[in-house]
């Protein structure tokens, strides 16, 4: 839903040798449900009573009996379901194998070593590598399987010291938001003594002199309160190698703006501290600066208003460069001279184009830019004043990423990957403009019996929406094909083509994959996102359903066929749309969704998508957020898709309430024979951190429930 660093969230061979079959059985089982005790909880919104029975659902499976107990009633129905169909064994054999494959980070370099991620195949989390040369031997650096048994605990974060010397890594456990951060001494691998708490939402950013970095916290919540609490009072700090926390400096706070929060980064050359102020998840930043020359000098603000992104991208001493839409839509680079930073002043860099900016990178004096042209990457470089260099070619439709580093490298690392295209990693001369293969995964995947479109289609109100569609070669339009249709739309965010195993196994069982680029999301630059916000948030509904209909239409697929799948804002998408539309699929995959819309805000990070949704504080907001959240449109009597919804009962991003809540409401709703189920997972969060183990006991569990609900053979 939200992740910020100044939130972030998936062959010729027949997959089964043999047609699944159904157990008659368990398809015709009546499903008896946990009951689910009702309340009279009823709240006055501006005039209008809406009814919650189920607000108990709320309340921290960890501090109450009564909804542990219905968590485990409810895992129990699930999980008998699940393993009761046959080829579910098949499928987890399969994914397992098909997963079992050595995987690597593109390369980066600090301090003068070579640092990657690799993952031998199963490992449940992978391991920190470095080298004293790209073509030197990797040595482990920190190996994140040896934190814990089950795999619960995860490597979150990295930050290098500039001389080499010190790492600061953040430690996940059970896939919370909440970091612990710890410092080791890389040569020799010993942790420093000091431990920092209740850390979310931050950079660590390091002074030049390496003797220690500026960080975020919040307070220690009270107890019983760190899963469901607001997140309010961020403050900047300071940490010096050798002290305890409790000794940290104080560098900026705003106490009368609570919501307000801070991330830190520290200019290359050394001079500047850059205080980015949020306040929600719009890139719309206030921008402090402080002259670390100064010791005793305080923060003075360069943005004074949250009107516009600025999003720090480099200096020359008091120039700085930045990513803005201050009058463009769809982002320009512009240079600020911080002694005289009147608008009137400011130069422009790189104007706005026809594809809209997603970020950019100042490397070997040269800005690096990443567009998205119709949702695909795309990377051109740029002198200091502006000047086009070159543009870099991939092979094909996909999406590449990496071209990390400092002004001073010579050289960066990328990947490029598509939806049937697994992951390469290149090596980028930044002199030359070359690109030399570094490193290709080998995975059992044969990408030459797939293909991967891109086609168009217009929404209910006309507008075209493109839509990526991978299938196996040959797919014959019959209406009759198992379709997976998946989907966000929303929080600025583009989906672009990316591989992900799971999807290559949904492939290789011979189901359509499709992704649709819906209005909310970045794909098309700020008008487009502005498109599927708070008032215009059914926009983003009507667009995937227009989808749906298109590939039934197309005869791709038809509804007793079609699946749809979506996670955190997602999960809201098909919450939503299977509501709006429960004809028109035959089986919904919402995860960690958000249902209630009328009290996400009252619940840790939720405040923060008030920018995005609105508010059932505001009269106006709230008719629009009633009309169409999920947990109160449901209604008793209505034959609803097959269901499984997935959550779990560390998730503090999007809290396991809402899926708690529209689940049990959906069972006492739902009239049909369509099973209602929702799969709880434990010690595990919104989806980062989480084990390999995990996903593919998940994976297992939501493939083959499509399989028997869309009845694959």
């Amino acid at each position: 839903m939200f992740s910020r660093t100044t939130e972030t969230l998936l062959c010729a061979i027949v997959f089964f040798n043999s047609p699944i079959t159904m157990d008659n059985t368990l398809q015709a089982q009546k499903i008896e449900y946990p009951q689910a005790r009702k309340v009279q909880q009823a709240d006055d919104y501006h005039g209008t009573e809406v009814a919650d029975p189920y607000r108990w659902l709320e309340d921290d499976v960890r501090e109450s009996e009564e909804v542990a107990a219905w968590v485990a009633a409810e895992n129990k129905v699930t999980n008998a379901f699940l393993h009761a169909i046959p080829a579910r064994e098949r499928i987890q054999k399969e994914l397992t194998a098909l997963w079992n494959y050595e995987k690597f980070s593109s390369p980066f370099k600090v301090g003068g070593r070579y640092y990657f991620y690799k993952n031998d195949g199963l490992q449940n989390q992978s391991v920190l590598y470095m080298m004293d040369s790209i073509e030197g031997k990797p040595t482990v650096l920190i190996d994140p399987n040896k934190w814990s048994k089950d795999g619960t605990v995860a490597l979150s974060g990295t930050s290098f010291s500039e001389d080499g010397r010190y790492l600061a890594y953040g430690i996940q456990e059970a896939g919370s938001d909440w970091r612990t951060w710890r410092i080791m001494e890389i040569a020799t691998g010993k942790l420093l003594d000091e431990k920092l708490e209740w850390l979310k939402f931050t950079s660590t950013e390091w002074t030049p002199d390496s003797k220690g970095f500026f960080y975020g916290r919040f307070a220690e919540p009270e107890e019983g309160e760190a899963f469901q609490s607001l997140n309010l009072n961020h403050k900047l700090y300071f940490h010096r190698i050798g002290t305890p926390q409790s000794d940290d400096v104080l560098v900026f706070e705003q106490p009368d703006h609570p919501k307000w929060g801070f991330g830190p980064s520290v200019t290359e050359d050394g001079r500047f501290l850059i205080i980015s102020v949020w306040k929600g998840t719009a890139d719309k930043y206030r921008v402090y600066v402080k002259d670390l020359s100064e010791p005793y000098g305080i923060p003075v603000a360069l943005i004074d208003h949250f009107n516009d992104e600025y999003d720090f991208i480099g200096n020359d001493g008091y120039t700085f460069y930045f990513k803005t839409d201050l009058n463009a839509p769809n982002k320009r680079v512009i240079a600020i001279d911080i002694r005289n930073p009147d608008p009137k002043n400011f130069r422009e860099i790189i104007p706005e184009g026809p594809e809209p900016i997603q970020g950019v990178g100042l490397l070997n004096n040269v800005f690096v830019v990443r567009l998205l042209k119709d949702a695909k990457t795309v990377v051109k470089m740029f002198t200091v004043d502006g000047r086009f260099i070159r543009e870099v070619k991939f092979p094909g439709i996909g999406t590449a990423s990496g071209f990390s580093g400092k002004r001073t490298d010579t050289e960066t690392f990328y990947s490029f990957a598509s939806f049937i295209t697994p992951p390469s990693i290149y090596r980028y001369d930044m002199i030359t403009g070359e690109s030399k293969l570094f490193r290709r995964s080998q995975i059992k995947f044969d990408s030459d019996q797939f293909e991967l479109k891109q086609v168009f289609y217009k929404s209910k109100d006309g507008t075209r929406v493109p839509m990526f569609i991978a299938h196996r070669k040959g797919l014959k339009l019959n209406g009759n094909n198992p379709t997976l249709l998946y989907g966000y739309g929303g929080f600025n965010i583009s989906l672009t083509p990316y591989f992900s195993i799971s999807r290559a196994q949904w492939l290789k069982m011979g189901g359509v994959y499709c992704v649709v680029n819906l209005r909310g999301g970045g794909e098309y630059g700020e008008d487009w996102h502005q498109g599927g916000m708070i008032h215009k948030k059914q926009n983003v509904f009507d667009d995937f359903i227009a989808a749906a209909e298109w590939l039934i239409d197309n005869k791709y697929t038809s509804s007793k066929k079609l699946a749809i799948q979506g996670g955190s804002n997602g999960g809201l998408l098909v919450g939503a749309c299977m509501t709006q539309r429960p004809d028109l699929y035959k089986a919904c995959l919402p995860a960690v969704g958000v249902m209630d819309m009328l009290r996400f805000h009252k619940f840790t990070a939720g405040r923060y998508w008030v920018d995005e949704y609105g508010s059932s504080d505001d009269a106006e907001q709230f008719k629009t957020l009633h009309a169409y959240s999920p947990y109160h449109n449901l209604k008793p009597g209505t034959k609803y898709p097959a269901t499984l919804i997935t959550t779990a009962d560390t998730d503090d991003r999007v809290v396991p309430g809402h899926s708690f809540k529209f689940a049990a409401r959906l069972q006492e709703c739902n009239a049909g024979d369509n099973p209602v189920l929702i799969r709880i997972e434990t010690k595990a969060g919104h989806g980062s951190g989480k084990p390999t183990s995990k996903i593919i006991e998940e994976i297992s569990d939501l493939w083959a429930f499509l399989v028997k609900e869309l009845e694959m053979e």
